[in-house]
């Protein structure tokens, strides 16, 4: 299968040393509010290049139809998918086939006890067929200090926000 893709040209060697942060990639999406404008219960989400469209809606539990995609579910593809892209890395580098690692990301939406706004929490679920837990475990970690998804949950990430012109 991975002859049929180009894996990514990255590395888990710390290749880097400038003094600020160094973009490697963007994208922009688009979220509009849809038929009740709010963009959480009848958005549109699109990428700039169009790649991503599809409708977003609130999940049943939250009161909505669930009858769409909602912020959760993207959010844990993300997350799951950039842990799986640093596992894949650092297992390799380790001389082990990846292929049949898997990443189940659970996200779940709920009150903040700190403050009573909304919080996220995240549970991730490696599953390593063949791998041995003393083997798997630093690699985990390995792969937890390398995904940025992993950092941001971590330790936060830069957010700006403004007002377009």
């Amino acid at each position: 299968m991975t002859e049929q893709f180009r894996l990514p040209n990255l590395s888990t060697d710390m290749d880097f040393d400038g003094a600020s942060f160094s973009t490697i990639y963007s994208t922009t999406v688009t979220v509009s509010g849809g038929a009740a404008a709010h963009g959480r219960a009848s958005g549109l989400a699109r990428s700039a290049d169009g790649g991503l469209n599809l409708s977003l809606r609130m999940p049943a539990e939250l009161g909505g139809d669930g009858q769409g995609t909602n912020p959760e579910q993207l959010f844990a593809a993300g997350f799951a998918a950039c842990f799986h892209g640093a596992l894949s890395l650092v297992a390799r580098h380790e001389a082990l086939d990846p292929a049949v690692i898997s990443v189940d990301a659970t996200v779940a939406f709920g009150r903040d006890p700190a403050d009573g706004g909304y919080l996220l929490r995240v549970d991730l679920v490696v599953n390593w067929p063949g791998v041995a837990p003393e083997v798997a475990a630093p690699l985990l970690e390995k792969a937890d200090a390398l995904s940025p998804y992993a950092k941001m949950a971590w330790k936060g990430t830069p957010t700006t926000i403004r007002l377009a012109p």
